[in-house]
């Protein structure tokens, strides 16, 4: 068929047509054009034409030809089940287009190519492979350009395919030494595309690379000093991935190449010094090779203060030298915003080894000290890709980390100069680095912290908007500076008036920066913010009335965490009655599929449960619009279930829904319980709908609202206990998936809610007990479960034997020593105290279970700060009990407790 087949000419011209049609700049025309091309799919022979379009269509325009070579590119995979024909005429022939005269041609036929060899496999289509390298020898340039792009696609998208064996032998083998050769040649592009094809199996640690290891490493200084940009920038590339993948080979040469890399942050065209400065960013986080980075601060910590100046074009580009706050944002100035469903946890707010019972996110993994900052965020919207700039900042924010003082001692002196230079720029350069070595640099910095916040101060009121905009993100870098022993702190009214003022700034760019940075202020001041709150709420309330709409999402967000930090010292009349009317007006405004009010209800969700009963006034309308959005979600989704053609509909509306109902119920408690139970449609019923929808997010809010119901308002939530607690058991796992480790950590915190609150007194819940310790039983002793999951069912363990010690007791020697470990370094709060007793109670009833776990008992309770009465008795009756009992080996059996818990043990309970 590859010489006998010829296309029928009236389906060649209709196909050539609509494939001109689907790239028309008018979309009805398009999607029909695009619709019909799809109709093709069902015809046999249906790549053969694409493929003759490509490859004979020479009198076709090049965007016609292009869209063929894309097309047949998406839908490769039915050449699988294609008759072999076919697939042997799109073999021969596509090929050759790889030499097409056209640059556009060969660029989209490489890709086309390298998808094919992929498919098919090289072993299974060693033609294929074997011609791509043929025509590397070409002497045309433009074959060999379209071979090599070709060929570097492969390699970057499936270098594994590549690094195998055909025939006996390795095609690496011979391909990598070409590709070096082929750094050699006339055409820069050959050139770029051969250094990066061949940088490709550094990263799979090829043998074959390995082997040509030193051959490569000789073209990387070869072609440093290269004319074109394009290989410079690769080259930069290429070393920075030596440097993560085969260090060895690097760090013997690091003098030269750190030489090269400082040149080549200089370099003019700025995609080159990017790479430059990600080399020392890469090597800056590889903890392995400390020792080899140390030696270079001295040069290498001016080189990337020296790059974190603004260019001439950043300037041109961000126009920020405006008053802008009345210029309406455009839709490009909004980013893409996500939110999570709440999680509960141990200790609300704790920190250190304390985990959350409720946070805003549905997990993740933390992230490293210096990467807590998003660089994207300290430029505009142009910018707001990444950039050297940015690269520099974070690279230096690095350096702080590892190296501190040292760090610092290279940087101060440059500082010193910098900071009150008359250029506002290199001024702004400094900011932004005092802002970048906060972290790492904070105990060697502290002697010079008097000098440095009332100057970050000074810089908010600097004429430049650039300037001030940094000055409050580096200043929210040393928030917890300014607040440590508030009272106290000469930094924190300075630091809290500065951000004030510029929240209300006539540029937007710094309102954002001071509404983040006060954001971190309050998060670090915490409750004591309290004596502050009219100013602040006044300030964030005035607000209103000047931000775009961008910045109200920030605003949005400052509120929130204000309320969040304060609490309930938010209800007070001078602050709820200036700060609701405010959020009631923006909440009308917007419409129940508003983006807008996704974050306002976020933000909502906070201020009603600081606000408490101060909130009554408008809890009738919020509940009620709660409720329609659940329902109108619940129905849109079941539409979705029963017509999968059509999208599948947004949940986010679902879940802020969710947990501002749950700040309703933690708001007003039982003051909610004639709304829940005369709401149409039911509360109750949409919630247990709500427990069963298919997303992970949906169901972790739903849970935590079970779990709020039960602490608030359990009069409503009792009855339909039966009919929830089958659900509640179901998700508790051992090993849930890492999607649903919050749905599962919701659900068991939940647990332990609710039989808190149905006590011994209860013989209904009698029956759930056993089934609960199995589910959470295994979850103590599985040694990958995840900490907060752990701890979680951990205290609903321990809070059932509290109310049913008889039935968990005979079960305490199979969990005892994991229990101890899990709950031993959790702050004291009151689901510790809960879960303690509860543990007490096991013991009582059941001494003998804690024979194997008595040492990491001692070192549980040794922890308590300060057990509340009642659990102090407990751990006296329990230590004086095992005294007696235990009668002359009770010394023997204390030797075995390690100081200074022994100590602990022996001081506050006398034995």
């Amino acid at each position: 068929m590859a010489e006998q087949w010829v296309p029928q000419a009236e389906g060649l011209h209709h196909l050539v047509e609509l494939l001109k049609k689907s790239s028309s700049p008018v979309s009805e025309e398009r999607q029909v054009a695009q619709q019909q091309i799809e109709q093709f799919q069902s015809i046999a022979d249906y790549p053969c034409y694409l493929v003759y379009i490509l490859t004979h269509g020479k009198g076709e325009l090049e965007t016609t030809r292009t869209v063929a070579a894309l097309v047949l590119k998406n839908n490769a995979r039915m050449l699988l089940k294609s008759p072999s024909p076919v697939v042997e005429y799109v073999k021969a022939n596509v090929l050759e287009s790889v030499r097409d005269p056209s640059s556009m041609i060969r660029t989209n036929s490489g890709t086309l190519i390298a998808s094919l060899l992929a498919l098919f496999e090289p072993q299974n289509w060693p033609q294929g492979l074997f011609y791509l390298v043929a025509a590397l020898d070409s002497p045309d340039v433009g074959a060999r350009e379209g071979a090599i792009d070709a060929l570097d696609k492969l390699c970057q998208d499936f270098p594994r395919k590549l690094d195998v064996e055909i025939g006996g032998q390795r095609p690496l083998d011979y391909m990598i030494p070409k590709f070096i050769a082929m750094t050699s040649d006339s055409s820069p592009r050959i050139r770029q595309h051969a250094l990066n094809a061949i940088a490709q199996f550094a990263l799979i640690e090829s043998q074959s690379f390995n082997a040509n290891i030193d051959g490569f490493m000789a073209c990387l200084f070869r072609c440093a000093g290269d004319s074109d940009p394009d290989v410079r920038r690769m080259v930069c590339t290429s070393l920075s991935i030596l440097l993560r993948e085969r260090s060895d080979k690097l760090v013997p040469e690091i003098s030269n190449v750190a030489s090269f890399m400082l040149y080549s942050m200089q370099d003019k065209d700025e995609s080159v010094a990017l790479e430059a400065c990600e080399f020392w960013l890469t090597f800056a986080e590889d903890m392995d090779l400390v020792d080899a980075l140390r030696p270079l601060l001295g040069n290498l910590v001016p080189a990337l203060l020296q790059s974190m100046i603004y260019t001439e074009e950043d300037l041109a580009m961000l126009e920020a030298d405006i008053d802008d706050t009345n210029v309406p944002d455009r839709d490009s100035d909004i980013r893409p915003q996500h939110y999570g469903a709440k999680s509960h946890g141990v200790g609300e707010g704790q920190s250190d080894t304390q985990p959350a019972f409720k946070s805003r996110d549905a997990g993740g993994a933390e992230e490293e000290e210096f990467e807590d900052y998003d660089y994207d965020d300290d430029d505009d919207e142009f910018v707001s890709e990444w950039n050297k700039r940015k690269c520099a900042a974070a690279a230096l924010d690095v350096l702080a980390v590892r190296f501190g003082a040292d760090c610092l001692a290279t940087l101060l002196p440059l500082l010193k100069d910098r900071l009150w230079h008359q250029d506002w720029l290199i001024r702004e350069s400094a900011v932004l680095a005092l802002g970048a070595i906060a972290e790492g640099c904070m105990d060697p910095l502290e002697p010079h912290l008097p000098t440095i916040l009332p100057y970050l101060c000074s810089q908010l009121q600097d004429p430049k908007p650039l300037l001030r905009s940094i000055a409050c993100w580096s200043l929210g870098r040393y928030a917890h500076w300014c607040t440590v022993n508030i009272e106290q702190n000469q930094y924190f009214i300075p630091a809290l008036e500065g951000l004030l003022h510029t929240v209300l700034d006539n540029n937007k760019k710094v309102q954002e920066a001071g509404c983040s940075a006060l954001a971190t202020l309050e998060e670090e001041a915490g409750p004591g913010l309290a004596p502050y709150l009219e100013p602040i709420v006044q300030n964030l309330v005035t607000a209103f009335s000047k931000y775009q709409h961008k910045n109200l999402l920030i605003l949005y967000d400052a509120i929130g965490t204000l309320a969040d930090s304060v609490g309930e010292a938010l209800n007070r009349p001078a602050c709820i009655e200036v700060l609701l009317p405010s959020l009631e007006q923006k909440w009308s405004a917007l419409q129940d599929d508003d983006d807008d009010l996704i974050p306002l209800m976020e933000c909502l969700s906070s201020v009603t449960v600081a606000a408490g009963p101060g909130f009554s006034p408008y809890a009738p309308a919020i509940f009620q619009r709660c409720l329609r959005i659940v329902h109108e979600s619940l129905v849109r989704y079941q539409t979705f279930v029963q017509n999968p053609d059509l999208d599948e509909p947004e949940k986010s509306y679902l879940i802020v829904s969710l947990d501002l109902l749950s700040g309703l119920v933690q708001a007003l408690g039982e003051l909610l319980a004639p709304m829940i139970t005369s709401s149409d449609p039911s509360f109750m019923t949409l919630l247990a709908a709500s427990l069963q929808y298919p997303q992970p997010a949906v169901q972790q809010s739903a849970f935590a609202l079970i779990g709020d119901l039960a602490i608030y308002c359990f009069s409503v939530l009792k009855p339909f206990l039966p009919s929830i607690m089958p659900d509640l058991i179901s998700q508790i796992s051992g090993e849930p998936r890492a999607e649903y480790v919050s749905v599962c950590n919701n659900a068991a915190w939940s647990i332990g809610e609710v039989a808190i609150r149905c006590g011994p007194v209860d013989p209904d819940f009698a029956q759930y007990v056993q089934p609960l310790l199995q589910s959470l039983v295994p979850i103590l002793l599985h040694p990958k479960s995840p900490k907060s999951l752990t701890e979680n069912a951990a205290v609903t363990i321990g809070r059932l034997g509290y109310i049913f010690p008889a039935v968990v007791a005979p079960h305490l020697d199979v969990f005892a020593e994991h229990w101890c470990q899990a709950l031993g370094d959790i702050k004291d709060n009151a689901e510790k105290d809960s879960a303690f007793k509860g543990f007490c109670a096991l013991i009582l009833n059941n001494a003998s279970g804690i024979s194997k776990a008595f040492v990491p008992f001692c070192n549980a309770t040794a922890k308590w700060q300060a057990p509340s009465l009642e659990l102090n008795s407990m751990f006296q009756q329990i230590f004086s009990g095992f005294k007696s009992m235990l009668g002359e080996n009770w010394e023997p059996q204390m030797a075995q407790v390690p100081e200074p818990t022994r100590s602990v043990i022996r001081q506050r309970y006398g034995v």
